[in-house]
């Protein structure tokens, strides 16, 4: 089959595509025909080896993170899901493998994908939507009247973000260029501020939290717009203990190496009285049962910015860190 393998750690020239075996189902698993895959920024992260220290992976290996297609064969102990099944997952962090013509996922990774939903649309929801999900709902416990604040909302985890923010009956600010002006909108932001023109820090105060999708200086301001008690979630920033122990179940080694690197961070969280929490998200076919019913439901749009067929993905990767993109990038199979 055809995959895209990263062979070493660097940069574009260190991936590819080539021909590999069809991985095998493992007792839990189901074999999955990949008919579109997503990219996400941790994909040329992990090839600039940018996450080396929390996964490190066996080179050569089928890179991709998030997945739509349909069941080949089963594990024997799976009895969910049947061939030709429609499923999407976000596969496993320690495997990934979802660009390519076939991929291994655990069943439970796995959630039914509906008639209405195709599958390049599809492709572009799992770690996306799960990471808005989990840090809107899990970590900041956004309710009815909360104001939450999300940088970058025109970004493929933002256009999640805002919707899931107003479905969950938050009142939501974002920062957009007046290109993504028009689409924050649509989505539901109640409050856009022009990042080209205005500083957010001049105009945004007390939010009960910061859904933090930008990094640097960004996240460094966010600390003085948030109440006191309330809280600054990241995807990024620098992680922190909770993260290594939490969201990777990693040992106190990492953890303390976390501690020391997000010491700055914490410090300026502790000076305004607000928590920093650092989330890296974890797949739940569970969960993307919850995401796809929104989308039917009319309460979720996935946005999806641009589709390259698998040919052309180093294209679709030098797009999607070019930073251009509003919404989500998909590369679609062949047939």
């Amino acid at each position: 089959m055809k995959a895209f393998l990263l062979n070493r750690y660097g940069g574009p020239e260190t991936t590819g595509l080539q021909d590999v075996s069809r991985p095998a189902p493992g007792h839990d698993d189901v074999l999955v025909r990949v008919h579109a895959a997503g990219l996400n920024p941790v994909d040329f992260k992990t090839r600039d080896g940018m996450l080396k220290v929390v996964q490190r992976y066996d080179l050569p290996v089928v890179m991709g993170n998030e997945l739509a297609g349909t069941v080949e064969s089963c594990g024997k102990g799976v009895t969910a899901f049947k061939p030709g099944d429609r499923v999407f997952a976000r596969v496993p962090k320690d495997r990934m493998g979802a660009f390519a013509e076939y991929a291994a996922v655990p069943a439970d990774h796995l959630a039914p994908l509906p008639a209405s939903i195709d599958f390049e649309t599809a492709a572009g929801i799992p770690l996306a939507g799960l990471t808005a999900l989990q840090a809107l709902r899990d970590e900041l416990r956004l309710q009815p009247g909360s104001r939450v604040f999300i940088p970058g909302g025109a970004g493929g985890v933002g256009t999640f973000a805002i919707q899931i923010a107003k479905w969950l009956g938050a009142e939501v600010t974002t920062t957009a260029s007046p290109r993504g002006r028009a689409l924050v909108e649509r989505l539901g932001a109640d409050v856009v501020i022009d990042y080209t023109t205005q500083r957010f820090e001049d105009t945004v105060r007390d939010m009960d939290g910061v859904f933090d999708l930008i990094g640097g200086d960004t996240l460094d301001k966010a600390f003085g717009v948030v109440k006191p008690g309330g809280m600054v979630v990241s995807v990024a920033g620098m992680p922190e203990p909770v993260t290594a122990r939490k969201d990777l179940e990693r040992g106190p080694l990492l953890a303390a190496l976390f501690w020391f690197a997000s010491f700055g961070l914490r410090a300026r969280a502790r000076r305004h009285d607000v928590t920093y929490r650092y989330l890296f998200m974890h797949p739940s076919g569970a969960e993307l049962g919850e995401l796809a019913r929104l989308v039917e439901e009319g309460r979720l749009e996935p946005v999806i910015d641009r589709v390259f067929p698998f040919d052309a993905i180093d294209e679709a990767m030098a797009y999607l860190e070019s930073g251009h993109a509003k919404g989500k990038i998909v590369v679609r199979m062949a047939g």
